[in-house]
């Protein structure tokens, strides 16, 4: 009987596996999106400094470059790894789709990174150490690899939520892959937020100088960055929502209420800070920059985020991995089959070669194990298991529903496709059966 490639399964309990990913991911991007916004913003201050004579600015820079190393490299050396492992463990077959797909692409970034680890230790340690236009040379490679490594990662990323056209499918070409119709409007949201991400650090840097004059007028131009930012992140928001596949379109209108409010907030809220900052330097002071940043992060990043995420279900990676790890469509130019097909055909037990052999089929006695065990392999990426669950809990929408109802649910919105953001998975009744007998029993334990 044909087997399908799964790998064993990852659950972390209370969360789901999924969102372990997603919070190291999160910290990752503050501190790799404050990087690539602070590469450029020293570009333009070296600039000036070198141009205008202005030696204060190279001071600033050094502060600014000595946190840089510390937020950004150290704390994203340290969650860089850590995506890598919690995506492998939660999602192997969408890191091995990606890893398939864009294995030079990555080596390549690589190197853009090294450059650019190397190359801010040497920016910061070379201040006043070397003559000022070979510093000026320094900063503008340091801010053209930062870029680098952006424009790459960012083609990995907009894959993720589709190739964009059906050509991949067939060729399984990397620049198929690559150039999607999200790739650019992705990379130009980002770079705007990390400008402004910039403009927010610069603003808790220029904080701490002692040269009240310096201090404004630090003040003022991390509030311009800040507001130049902001704008470039507004408008790439909305050009990007047009580039969205089918799917995600219809996740985007059912999120856009809430979203546009949080927005209108936000905007409102980082508007006043910036505009103060412009206008009224001297209101600015560390403890308020501090807060400001976790606002960004919290309250623009994290949700920002977790909507990327969200409105790219069911699938995890190119339309064409669900979420599950199941292939959910052929793609010839990469060999693989749909596998929907295998498992409607001969039950996921069967061709799932990580079930022990004496869970391959169901009786009386094995029922709720193998329950338990179909929902995890089916459920669990997308949703916590526990009646306790933080997550996109399963059991929140099922509370007080009996078995019978549990089982038609999963059958309409599971085996027909009928939920556009659930995984279309045709399972044999019995299987759907102890998928709900399981659930039903949660509901019980807590009677």
């Amino acid at each position: 009987m044909e087997q399908i490639g799964m790998f064993p399964l990852f659950y972390f309990p209370e969360i789901g596996s999924a969102w372990i990913m997603g919070i190291t991911g999160t910290i990752h991007i503050l501190a790799s999106h404050t990087s690539v916004g602070a590469a450029l913003l020293f570009a333009f201050l070296a600039h000036k400094a070198y141009k205008e004579d202005r030696p204060e600015l190279y001071e600033y820079m050094k502060k600014y470059g000595m946190f840089l190393l510390i937020f950004s490299y150290v704390v994203g050396s340290i969650t860089g790894p850590g995506i890598w492992y919690t995506a492998t463990a939660a999602s192997p077959r969408g890191i091995s789709a990606l890893i398939h797909n864009f294995v030079w692409v990555w080596a390549t970034e690589w190197v853009f990174f090294v450059f650019e680890v190397v190359g801010v230790f040497a920016l910061v340690y070379f201040i006043n150490k070397i003559d000022r236009k070979t510093h000026l040379k320094l900063t503008y490679a340091f801010a053209l690899a930062s870029v680098g490594t952006l424009f790459l990662i960012i083609g990995i990323i907009s894959f993720m939520m589709w190739p964009g056209n059906d050509a991949f499918y067939q060729t399984g070409s990397v620049s198929d892959a690559f150039f999607g119709l999200t790739t650019f409007p992705h990379l130009f949201l980002r770079i705007g937020f990390m400008i402004m991400m910039s403009g927010v650090i610069g603003l808790i840097i220029a904080t701490s100088l002692s040269d009240k004059e310096l201090k404004n007028e630090l003040i003022r131009k991390m509030g311009i960055t800040s507001f130049i930012g902001g704008f470039i992140t507004v408008i790439c928001f909305m050009w990007y929502m047009t580039t969205l596949p089918d799917n995600a379109k219809l996740l985007l209108e059912m999120y856009m209420p809430d979203i546009m409010t949080t927005k209108l907030i936000l905007v409102v809220i980082f508007s006043l800070y910036f505009g103060i900052a412009l206008l009224k330097p001297n209101f600015i002071n560390r403890p308020i920059a501090v807060v400001m940043l976790f606002v960004v992060a919290i309250f623009g990043l994290w949700p920002g985020e977790k909507l990327r995420e969200s409105i790219r279900k069911p699938y995890v990676v190119g339309q064409y991995v669900y979420s599950n790890q199941i292939m959910g469509r052929e793609v010839p130019g990469k060999n693989i089959k749909n596998e929907v097909d295998i498992i409607e055909k001969n039950g996921l037990l069967k061709v799932n070669p990580w079930i022990p052999d004496r869970l391959k089929i169901i009786t009386d006695k094995n029922r709720l194990e193998v329950g338990e065990l179909l929902t995890k392999i089916a459920c669990s990426n997308c949703h916590s298991l526990e009646i306790t669950g933080k997550y996109r809990p399963l059991f929140e929408k099922m509370n007080g529903w009996d078995k019978d109802t549990i089982k038609s649910y999963m059958q309409f919105s599971l085996a027909t496709g009928a939920v556009p953001y659930m995984p279309k998975i045709s399972l044999p009744e019995e299987e759907f059966d102890a998928m709900a007998t399981w659930i039903e029993s949660q509901f019980n334990k807590e009677k």
